[in-house]
């Protein structure tokens, strides 16, 4: 190493996933390996990422993280095992411009810093841990000159969450649940890439709640320790519907890809309810939301919109195309309107383009909505205001990327403090 003042620096954005076939359940809570394999989307970066900056000093005295601008403690387990499989895996480091030169050795005697902010609140339940223990190990490994490829990365992001391995790449993604116990094939592949299937549009529905009540980590060792049909779903339901969800994706099958990321969502709160005690995670609004997309399917005689819902009442809709993105807002609107004094580009973020296709960036826009004229039954009138919180408009995205843009790093270059 050379002189002693210099701050060497990574910055890097990762996406955060949605599970279409969901993971429930560990058989090995240490190592985090899952009961069953699962398959995701990718989210567009542009609208929900985590961004990581991890930096090294020999003026550093020891390993510190701040998460959204507040320290945090990195005593946990689960830091711990990646901050060690990382550090255990680094090359040598030159940076000849700064003068700079790590040795593969030094690693082991070299502090961290670390800061990582969400563009999306890390409240809102919408997998804000899977993007940033998958931005950590990213970012780490790239700061540290890892030789590894993003498979065996994400084995070791999935340590620190396990959905995080599935944030490692774009488009559809398949957790392969692995069979060894040391965990070493239960690694992340990538199905397809984002291109693959870009006509589709995904809007989230951010439902109004508190804190869920039961954390995913004990709401699963819940299930594995009493529901008979957690295992009956891992032995004789996913294996069938991973491999039909392969192929439906392969194929673009929509009318495939709906029928069973609707079933498998559907199940797995099932499971939760079939929990002693039972878990409920979705509310009232999405019992709701589930009746209009049900409804709206049968009614087209084809379906339009496939819904799934992870451990929250938040309601993650694909829309087949772009056109039936616009009517499905334009539904979502009447039925879930903003409160009156709410800014409508505030109450639907991400890519806000659509407001213009379906005729709602003008003033008092909502108010003129016509209900959906194919839905007969009424799932609720406009009374509904305040229980949506915001809606998200997405799209399928791409893996984690470096940012070169000095000017996107968190950590000061001089000081590797937070700015």
């Amino acid at each position: 190493m050379a002189a002693e003042k210099w701050v060497f620096m990574v910055t890097a954005q990762t996406p955060t996933n949605i599970a279409v076939i969901k993971y429930w359940g560990k058989r090995d809570e240490v190592r985090i390996l899952p009961v069953n394999d699962s398959i995701s989307v990718t989210l567009d970066p542009d609208h929900l990422c985590t961004v990581t900056t991890v930096s090294v000093s020999p003026a550093f005295d020891r390993d510190r993280m701040w998460l959204n601008g507040k320290e945090i403690s990195l005593s946990g387990s689960r830091y711990q095992n990646c901050l060690r499989e990382i550090r255990s895996r680094a090359g040598d480091v030159e940076d000849k411009e700064k003068g700079i030169k790590i040795v593969k050795k030094d690693w082991e005697k070299l502090n961290l810093h670390i800061a990582s902010h969400n563009n999306f609140p890390t409240a809102a339940g919408l997998a804000s841990s899977a993007a940033g223990f998958a931005c950590l190990v990213f970012s780490l490994a790239k700061l540290m000159n890892v030789d590894e490829d993003l498979s065996h990365l994400s084995a070791i992001a999935r340590q620190g969450s396990g959905s995080a391995c599935r944030s490692l790449f774009g488009g559809f993604v398949k957790w392969k649940m692995g069979s060894r116990e040391d965990g070493s094939d239960s690694v992340a592949v990538q199905l397809e890439d984002e291109k693959h299937w870009h006509e589709l549009v995904i809007i989230i529905a951010v439902v109004s709640s508190q804190q869920k009540e039961t954390s995913s980590t004990s709401g699963m060792r819940e299930s594995v320790e009493t529901s008979l049909l957690l295992q009956h779903r891992a032995k004789e339901v996913v294996p069938k519907r991973v491999l039909q969800m392969e192929e439906a994706i392969k194929n673009r099958d929509f009318a495939s890809l709906t029928q069973l990321s609707c079933a498998d969502s559907n199940q797995f709160h099932a499971v939760c309810l079939d929990t002693s005690p039972p878990i409920f995670y979705m509310n009232d609004t999405s019992h709701r939301i589930i009746s209009l997309v049900e409804k709206w399917n049968r009614s087209e005689g084809t379906p339009q919109v496939a819904y799934t819902f992870d451990a929250g009442p938040n309601a993650v809709l694909i829309a087949r195309n772009r056109k039936v993105a616009v009517q499905l807002l334009q539904g979502l609107l009447y039925y879930f309107p903003p409160k009156s004094d709410t800014d409508m580009r505030s109450y639907v973020v991400g890519d806000t383009s659509i407001l213009k296709e379906a005729g709602l960036d003008g003033a008092n826009s909502v108010e003129s909505l016509q209900p959906p004229p194919e839905i007969k039954d009424n799932i609720g009138s406009q009374d509904q205001k305040g229980e949506v919180s915001y809606f998200i408009c997405t799209r399928p995205g791409r893996g984690p990327v470096v940012l070169h843009d000095q000017t996107q790093a968190l950590l000061d270059p001089e000081t590797g403090l937070p700015k």
